[in-house]
C-alpha cells in the first residue's frame, strides 16, 4: 500500500506496519486521525505493547506520513497529505488489482540520468520496483500495459518525469514471452511469498469456518494482519496475464484466500475497531 513498508513479511509483524494498516482500514473516514489512546487500545488487540505502539509512532512521524493532532486534550495523529495519497494509491492495488490481458500490450518507461543526479536514479528504479516493473535492459522497466496510467501518474507526481519516457508496445517477435519474463521478475521468488502467504492464512479461514457465533475482536485481529500481510503482495506482482504465468500458479489462489476472508472479516472487524475508537481517548492519551 505504501512505499512505507513493502519488504516480503517474515516471522512477526513490525507495529508500524500495522499502524499503517490502521489507517489506511478506519481513520481516513474521520479526517484521517486517530488518538493514541485509540492507536494503543488497537494495537493491544494486536499483542503489541504501549511502549512499542508510542516508538513506532515516533518513526513513522519522522518519516512525513504522520503528524501530531492534539484535539480536545487529546494526543493523536493525523495523515499527512503525501500519507493519505499513499493509501488512495494502495486501495486500487489491495482490494481491486485485476490480472492484465494480452490486449493490454506492455508500457516501457525509458529513462536516464546524470551521474550528478544519482540519488533520482535510485527513486526512479525504487519507484519503478514498488510498482512492479521489470527490468528488460539497463535503463528499460516494462511492465503489463494496464500500469501505464499509474506510472504515469505517479512519476509525475513525485517530479521524476523529467528523466524518463513512457511508451506503449506490443510484443512482435522472436523468443516466447513466457521465457523471457522470468528473466524481467523473480517468479521463483514471487511464488515464494504467495505459499508463505497462503501457509499463515489458510489456518485462519479453517478455523472461522468451525466458528459458530462471531467474535469482533478475532475477526479484527485476524483481519488487520490479513490485509498487512496481503497488502505488500499487489506490488511485487506485476499482474502479468495468466498465458505468460509458470502451471498452477499459487497467486491466484493466494488472492482468492485474501478475498473470501475479507468478505467474512471486514464487517464485524469494522464494527469492532470503531468500539475501541470511540472508547480510545482515555487517561493514557494525555501522557
Amino acid at each position: 500500500m505504501t512505499a512505507v513498508d513493502h519488504a516480503p513479511l517474515a516471522g512477526a509483524v513490525q507495529p508500524r506496519q500495522l499502524i499503517v494498516t490502521l489507517y489506511g482500514l478506519y481513520a481516513r473516514d474521520d479526517g484521517g486521525r486517530l488518538s493514541v489512546a485509540a492507536l494503543v487500545r488497537l494495537l493491544a488487540g494486536l499483542g503489541v505493547e504501549e511502549a512499542a505502539v508510542r516508538s513506532s509512532i515516533s518513526r513513522l512521524k519522522r518519516r512525513g506520513l504522520l503528524a501530531p493532532d492534539r484535539r480536545d486534550g487529546s494526543a493523536g495523529y493525523v495523515l499527512t497529505p503525501a500519507a493519505r495519497q499513499i493509501l488512495d494509491d494502495g486501495d486500487a492495488r489491495i482490494f481491486g488489482r485485476r490480472r492484465a490481458t494480452a490486449a493490454d500490450g506492455w508500457v516501457l518507461v525509458v529513462f536516464s540520468v546524470p551521474e550528478s543526479e544519482r540519488e533520482k536514479r535510485h527513486a526512479l528504479r525504487s519507484q519503478l520496483h514498488r510498482l512492479g516493473f521489470g527490468t528488460a535492459a539497463p535503463g528499460v522497466w516494462i511492465a503489463p500495459g494496464h500500469l501505464a496510467d499509474e506510472v504515469i501518474d505517479v512519476l509525475r507526481r513525485l517530479g521524476l518525469d523529467g528523466y524518463v519516457q513512457v511508451f506503449r508496445g506490443e510484443h512482435l517477435a522472436f523468443e516466447a514471452l513466457s521465457a523471457t519474463v522470468g528473466e524481467w521478475w523473480d517468479l521463483d521468488g514471487l511464488r515464494d511469498l504467495y505459499a508463505a502467504f497462503l501457509d499463515r492464512h489458510r489456518p485462519v479461514r479453517a478455523r472461522w469456518s468451525r466458528r459458530r457465533t462471531p467474535d469482533g475482536a478475532a475477526a479484527f485481529a485476524d483481519y488487520v494482519r490479513l490485509v498487512t500481510d496481503w497488502r505488500r503482495l499487489p506490488y511485487a506482482d506485476p499482474g502479468l496475464p495468466p498465458h505468460l504465468l509458470p502451471a498452477r500458479w499459487n497467486g491466484v489462489r493466494a488472492a482468492e484466500l485474501f478475498a473470501e476472508l475479507a468478505d467474512l472479516l471486514a464487517e464485524p472487524a469494522r464494527v469492532y475497531a470503531r468500539e475501541l475508537i470511540a472508547g480510545g481517548d482515555t487517561a493514557t492519551a494525555g501522557r
